[in-house]
């Protein structure tokens, strides 16, 4: 943690999960209180979904507590539902992949919770394994040291005022770092997993999330190739773009390689065939910029939450619109996922903008 935060006004987004607590940790042994924030988001219309949020707002409780500090339930129920939900539903509908924890960062971490609470702080820090620095006076998004856990491509879409006022306390971690400190502070968190849910909902399947808002639509599975009907999905929002698993087709393996949304047919190939499977190159629009308003020629890039780098050129052909050209085949590059973009040594972000192909 390099930013200067003696003097200043923080608010610490505190889940009860073990990231968070030990944020709070960390400013408490520079002598600061800050005060601790809670966002509930429960499920639409009261429905009973398996979340744990109960026990996150104890530990959270237990947290704030033992530091002396006061910690403050904000709902943003509503937000979330009319802003996020509606933007994961949409893009579903449409055959896109999108990414609903990203724009938990950009409208309720940083958004919502700042309209209603975080315009009186000065800095608002989270658990997230990210870091910033100053240099030449702009403030970048950079990279944890730990490569499985780095976050910054979930941050890569939040606005450059946001990122004026977020603080990364652990973000100079690694995990096992993070535990062990947990463990050592006596934090009621330190032994709490990771949740693996969508953003603020906690045990949540994905899958059982978009079924309760778009529910079921049968069709066809075609072999590319052949153009053979080789069996049928329950809906072309429960599959994406280079997708293996899950298809139930025997004889495999199969990857997901195109949907056709008018005629409802999800298109499989069968094996490693990279004509198929496989993406040198592809198309990002509406970039937006973290700090600066450009990409340098040769970049780093991600297209989804993995330690994976990938070497690439960036071309500008429009406003906003560039077309990635990578020096290896990506697998699953698939309409909808944001390509984040990244300084040659995988250091700095530039941001993030939606792939189309």
């Amino acid at each position: 943690m390099t930013e200067t935060v003696q003097g200043k006004r923080i608010a610490v987004l505190l889940s009860g999960g073990v990231d968070s607590s030990v944020v709070v940790y960390e400013l408490a042994r520079l002598g600061l209180h800050p005060d601790c924030f809670y966002i509930k988001i429960g499920p639409e219309e009261k429905e009973e979904w398996d979340c744990s949020s109960e026990e996150d707002l104890e530990m959270a409780s237990a947290v704030a507590r033992k530091y002396g500090c006061r910690l403050e339930v904000v709902d943003c129920h509503r937000e979330y539902w009319e802003q996020v939900a509606r933007y994961t539903m949409d893009k579903v509908r449409a055959g896109f992949t999108p990414n609903p924890d990203v724009m938990c960062n950009r409208l309720i971490k940083f958004g919502a919770f700042h309209e209603k609470r975080g315009r009186d702080y000065d800095l608002i820090a989270t658990g997230h394994y990210a870091q910033t620095e100053v240099v030449d006076g702009r403030k970048w998004l950079t990279t944890s040291p730990d490569p499985v856990k780095d976050q910054t491509d979930f941050l890569a879409q939040i606005y450059g005022w946001q990122l004026q006022k977020a603080l990364f306390p652990i973000g100079h971690f690694h995990k096992d770092e993070v535990r062990s400190i947990a463990e050592r502070e006596h934090l009621a968190s330190a032994r709490r997993k990771d949740s693996q849910g969508i953003c603020f909902l906690g045990k949540v399947n994905y899958n059982d999330y978009i079924r309760r808002y778009l529910g079921e639509r049968r069709g066809d599975i075609v072999e590319l190739d052949t153009g053979r009907k080789i069996g049928e999905h329950a809906g072309l929002w429960f599959h994406t773009i280079g997708q293996r698993k899950g298809l139930g087709l025997g004889g495999g393996p199969w990857f997901v390689v195109k949907k056709d949304v008018e005629r409802n047919i999800l298109y499989v190939a069968h094996g490693y065939d990279p004509m198929t499977a496989y993406k040198r190159e592809f198309r990002v629009h509406d970039f937006h910029f973290l700090t600066m308003p450009e990409l340098p020629a040769r970049i780093t890039f991600k297209i989804r939450h993995t330690p994976e780098w990938h070497p690439a050129a960036a071309e500008r052909v429009g406003e906003g619109v560039y077309v990635i050209h990578s020096d290896d085949a990506i697998h699953g590059v698939a309409p909808g996922q944001f390509c984040v973009v990244y300084d040659h040594e995988r250091h700095r972000c530039y941001g993030s903008g939606e792939i189309t192909v």
